[in-house]
């Protein structure tokens, strides 16, 4: 089959397997993509997620990964929500957890669906494939917007005309040699709100994030005791952060999407802080089986839901959370402290103090919310 046929087919396979973009780029990056990323190792701000820095050199083009590579078949699904997330931020007494991550993860489900279309590409051409979704060191929002998916906003993320902020995204690279598709025009204008509406301001420049102030990956990728002056301004987001994606002017051209598997999810009312505060390890990953969340793992879930709660102004909440003072791991005892201090007045949090506490950072706790002008 030509490769003018085969372009043909991919677009009439992706629409099939429910993505609703599909785009062709070549598999080299333009200067700026590698200067961005450059930028973003040598000033460290990946935080602890090492293996950025680690795999820079194959991160700079596809074909670092596999030097046969000729072209990537770059596919989108959209996850667009039915209401608007920072609808959600408001909700003191609620768990709010990304839109992403509220139905079936996205891994599973497009990686099954890649691997069809990949494997008859392979079929109908010959040629050799390989798939990815968001688990290896392929860039894919610079190579969507290279093939005109959309465009990479200044929160860095992907915006698109169609579909605003909200799409999935997948790889196939082949050895075949497939007509690149034209990048997408960056439409971004003048308009600062992604920037701006950040809690944490995470992003020293447009374009440019720095991950270690992101409420996404304090929730998700950093595994130690959160930073005290995060914990007021992450409010009730428990899982991920959708602010910047959400502001965006361009989601008005959003739609809802039609995957039953991410609507069910996103339909469904955002936990009670109570309920969640109340689980076990066995409860928690049962709940969450499925979904994103069940990477965050038990400890830094019940880590986040404790600074939540605090946050939530619901002296209510101190009976879900007074148990977690003698929790096995000292990041959730440390933020229950934290969490009590958010609700209880000094002379009541103190009658609740373990004198025989072994660890420095929950001791540290103890005093900062006993003694917090020392």
């Amino acid at each position: 089959m030509k490769a003018e046929k085969i372009k043909i087919w991919l677009s009439q396979a992706a629409q099939q397997y429910g993505f609703e973009k599909m785009a062709v780029t070549e598999v080299h990056f333009s200067a700026p993509v590698a200067e961005r990323l450059s930028e973003f190792i040598d000033k460290e701000y990946f935080g602890e997620m090492q293996w950025l820095a680690d795999t820079k050199t194959r991160r700079s083009s596809p074909q670092q990964m596999w030097d046969e590579a000729q072209s990537a078949i770059v596919l989108g699904c959209n996850y667009g929500p039915e209401t608007d997330p920072l609808e959600t931020v408001g909700l003191k007494d609620r768990a709010n957890i990304s839109v992403y991550a509220r139905g079936r993860d996205y891994h599973d489900l497009l990686k099954g669906r890649l691997k069809q279309i990949a494997s008859q590409l392979a079929s109908r051409s010959g040629w050799q494939v390989k798939v990815f979704v968001d688990t290896a060191p392929l860039m894919e929002k610079p190579l969507a917007a290279q093939a005109g998916i959309g465009w990479q906003g200044k929160h860095t993320n992907l915006v698109s005309r169609e579909f605003g902020s909200w799409l999935f995204l997948g790889v196939i690279l082949t050895d075949g040699k497939l007509a690149p598709d034209t990048a997408s025009d960056d439409h971004c204008g003048q308009c600062r709100a992604c920037l701006d509406i950040c809690p944490t301001d995470a992003f020293p420049r447009p374009y440019q994030l720095d991950a270690r102030k992101c409420i996404s990956y304090l929730t998700i990728e950093y595994k130690g005791h959160i930073p005290r002056h995060f914990r007021a301004k992450m409010g009730n987001r428990i899982f991920g952060c959708d602010d910047c994606l959400a502001v965006c002017p361009w989601n008005k051209f959003a739609q809802q999407t039609s995957e039953i598997k991410f609507s069910l999810g996103q339909e469904k009312p955002l936990y009670p802080l109570s309920e969640l505060l109340d689980l076990d390890e066995q409860q928690f990953r049962s709940i969450f089986a499925g979904t994103p969340v069940k990477r965050t793992g038990y400890v830094f879930f019940m880590r986040n839901l404790l600074i939540a709660a605090g946050n939530a102004d619901d002296i209510t909440l101190s009976g879900h959370v007074m148990p977690h003072l003698h929790a096995e791991s000292p990041y959730i005892r440390a933020m229950a402290v934290w969490s009590l201090s958010q609700m209880l007045p000094p002379e009541e949090l103190k009658q609740l103090l373990d004198e025989d506490e072994p660890d420095e950072q929950v001791q540290l706790e103890w005093q900062q919310a006993l003694y917090p002008s020392e």
